[in-house]
C-alpha cells in the first residue's frame, strides 16, 4: 500500500502523506515522497501541494524505528539519507510547492515545510518548529539556515537554541508560515495560492523562482548537513537519553 496519496486538480498535483497516525517519516515514506515529487513533475504538474494528516502534518522522523537500529551505523546513515533525499526533492523541485499543514509540524515535518515555497497552517493550537534541542539533537547548519531564511538570523537562533515550537498565530507573526486558515480549508488555500501564481507568465516566474531559491538548494548540500557527524551525535548518550525520555512521555 502506498504511503503517498495523489490527487490531481487540473495542473496541480496534491501529494498527501499517508502513514497514520502521525506520518512519522521512515525511509519508505521519505523515498516514496521523493519519487512522488519526481513523478508529478514528469506527468506535467505545474504546481504541487504537500499535505499531511488531520491535526498532525508530520511528527517528524520515526524515532522508534531509528532507535531500533541500535548502533548499526550504515542503517542509520541510510535512514537519514532517505529523509534528506525527500527534503532535497522538495527544495530542488522545478515547480512551486505549497505545504498544506492541517496540524502540528515539529522537527522533520517543519524541515519539509521549510523546503516548500509557501506554508499554510491550520489556525488553532497547532505548533511548528525545529525542536531538536528538546529531544537531544543538533540541527545541522544547513537546516538552521532554512529557518533563518524565513524568520531572520537572530530569531532563528532563539528558536533553535530553545527548541521552540510556536503556535499558529505566533508562527504567522514571525513569518514561519505564510497563511492561517480553518483546518478543513488548508489544502484548498494551498491550491489557491498556487493557482494565483500559475496565472503569471510561466518562464519568467519559474526562472525568477529558481534564482530566488538557490539558497534553499544550497542549504541542503552534503557539506552543510554533515550526515556522518550528525549520525555520530545521534549516538551520543545525552541524545539517546533525551530521545528515550521523550518516547516514555508520549507512551504515558
Amino acid at each position: 500500500m502506498s504511503l503517498i496519496t495523489t490527487r490531481v486538480h487540473g495542473d496541480i498535483h496534491e501529494l498527501q502523506l499517508a502513514r497514520p497516525p502521525v506520518n512519522a517519516l521512515n525511509p519508505l515514506l521519505c523515498l516514496e515522497l521523493a519519487h512522488g515529487i519526481e513523478r508529478a513533475v514528469m506527468q506535467g504538474a505545474a504546481g504541487i501541494v504537500l499535505a499531511g494528516g488531520p491535526k498532525v502534518f508530520s511528527a517528524g522522523l520515526d524515532v522508534p524505528y531509528l532507535l531500533s537500529l541500535g548502533d548499526d551505523r550504515d542503517a542509520l546513515l541510510q535512514a537519514w539519507s532517505a529523509f534528506f533525499r525527500a527534503a532535497r526533492a522538495l527544495a530542488a523541485c522545478p515547480v512551486p510547492v505549497a505545504a498544506a499543514m492541517a496540524g502540528h509540524a515539529p522537527a522533520g515535518g517543519c524541515v519539509l515545510a521549510l523546503c516548500c515555497d509557501y506554508r499554510v497552517l491550520a489556525d488553532g493550537p497547532y505548533r511548528i518548529g525545529l525542536n531538536e534541542t528538546q529531544v537531544g539533537l543538533v540541527a545541522p547548519e544547513g537546516i538552521q539556515a532554512l529557518l533563518a531564511r524565513v524568520v531572520g538570523a537572530h530569531r532563528a537562533e532563539r528558536l533553535l537554541v530553545e527548541g521552540a515550537m510556536p503556535e499558529a498565530r505566533e508562527a504567522l507573526r514571525i513569518g514561519l508560515v505564510d497563511e492561517l486558515t480553518d483546518i478543513d480549508d488548508v489544502p484548498a488555500r494551498a491550491r489557491a495560492w498556487l493557482e494565483q501564481l500559475l496565472q503569471l507568465p510561466s518562464m519568467p516566474m519559474r526562472e525568477t523562482r529558481a534564482i530566488a531559491r538557490r539558497d534553499v538548494v544550497a542549504a541542503l548540500a552534503p557539506e552543510r548537513i554533515e550526515l556522518e557527524r550528525f549520525v555520530e551525535q545521534w549516538s551520543h548518550p545525552d541524545t539517546q537519553a533525551a530521545l528515550r525520555a521523550m518516547l516514555a512521555r508520549i507512551g504515558k
